[in-house]
């Protein structure tokens, strides 16, 4: 049975942050933030979806400021504990002004949302013109799509798994079409294009290359190929 958004992430908090200092998820998020880079520096930064504040917390340092938001209670606990600047909202109906940020980002969290052209309208309006949003969504043409389908839903919690959340895949050709028209295209990132199953980064030797195969395939033509595939836009001026 499927949960709303809410329920589900507020069922996960418990176990989200469970081996996510080591190995696959660390790299992911060693991705990411890399990713973030120069982008941040010295911004005003929005995340969407800011989970837990794992993201956030590494690139906090480097903005001038960083607000975080998620719908769910039991995530954001951990965020507030990390004394992050975080509030509870959703991504289809942001608490901000028009033109607030320089910056919006969000990982993990746009491929769950139903109405996700009503979300990146509301991403485009926070953000100020000239300023960058960086979105990840789930990329169909992946081999975590097929390690997904063979492999099939993963625990969240003790009584649910992924089966119980809606999620959507998108390749870049539907992300390009729904970009609104407030954005300009300016790349694409790819995560996890060598990966066929996180636990080969159980494997040592294995795990290494694999991570160094990852950072050099993320912005190579390699990118579309991507399990997580990443959106750089700008807001038109």
């Amino acid at each position: 049975m499927k949960k709303d958004n809410r329920a589900y992430y507020d069922e996960f908090a418990d176990w989200y942050e469970r081996g996510r200092d080591r190995g696959y998820h660390a790299m992911i998020d060693d991705l990411e933030v890399d990713l973030l880079g120069n982008y941040v520096v010295g911004k005003e930064v929005l995340e969407v979806g800011c989970g837990t504040g794992l993201i956030m917390n590494r690139i906090a340092g480097r903005t001038q400021s960083a607000v975080g938001i998620d719908i769910s209670h039991g995530m954001l606990q951990q965020a507030a504990a990390r004394g992050l600047d975080v509030a509870q909202a959703d991504v289809t109906a942001l608490p901000f002004e028009d033109n607030s940020f320089d910056v919006v980002y969000s990982f993990k969290v746009l491929a769950h949302v139903r109405d996700i052209d009503k979300a990146m309208s509301e991403m485009a309006r926070v953000t100020r013109p000239g300023g960058h949003l960086i979105l990840e969504f789930y990329n169909p043409k992946s081999l975590r799509y097929l390690a997904k389908k063979v492999a099939g839903p993963r625990k969240i919690s003790r009584e649910t798994d992924e089966s119980a959340i809606l999620t959507r895949w998108d390749d870049a050709s539907e992300l390009t079409r729904r970009m609104p028209d407030s954005l300009r295209l300016v790349d694409f990132s790819g995560i996890r294009i060598f990966t066929p199953t996180a636990a080969v980064h159980k494997i040592p030797l294995v795990g290494h290359a694999l991570r160094k195969l990852e950072f050099m395939g993320r912005d190579t033509a390699l990118k579309y190929f991507g399990g997580f595939l990443v959106v750089i836009a700008q807001k038109r001026a």
